[in-house]
């Protein structure tokens, strides 16, 4: 297979990024997938300063995607980065491209002087809690909570 290139997301690439995030969407059970609403989701994060979408392009063809968006966080004083969307197309992964877009995130959060990162993870994905481990991520003590309105 043909490496890979890390770069920002385009709004052209918005058809592939809903395409991956129905596969991420497939496997936690908090969300349903809906085109309609992911592509709206993404395009708001596209046109925002506070937020970055990266994405593996192979071939031509994007393969991989992460997103962040800056919270503001009074713990730390200023900055923290939640990473919303980490998701690798089947065929693509294992082969580093999810390590090399988190590292690529994190260097966007570093000259952003941003000094923590944070993401949720559905608590039955083990390869994903695994991937997150094997990269340094620790556990905290937080849970999460939600309530719509």
């Amino acid at each position: 297979m043909a490496p890979a290139l890390i770069r920002p997301a385009r709004p052209a690439d918005l058809e592939a990024l809903v395409g991956l995030l129905r596969l991420l969407f497939a496997i936690e059970a908090d969300f349903d997938f809906d085109p309609a609403r992911q592509r709206q989701g993404l395009a708001m994060l596209l046109a925002n300063d506070g937020a970055v979408v990266l994405v593996a392009e192979a071939a031509g063809r994007v393969v991989g995607m992460c997103s962040g968006q800056l919270t503001i966080s009074t713990a730390e004083g200023g900055f923290a980065l939640l990473v919303e969307d980490m998701v690798v197309a089947e065929a693509w992964q294992g082969r580093g491209l999810g390590r090399e877009l988190l590292t690529v995130l994190e260097q966007w959060a570093a000259a952003r002087k941003i000094e923590r990162l944070q993401l949720l993870a559905d608590r039955n994905n083990t390869a994903a809690l695994e991937f997150y481990r094997k990269l340094g991520w620790q556990p905290t003590e937080l849970i999460c909570l939600r309530r719509r309105c």
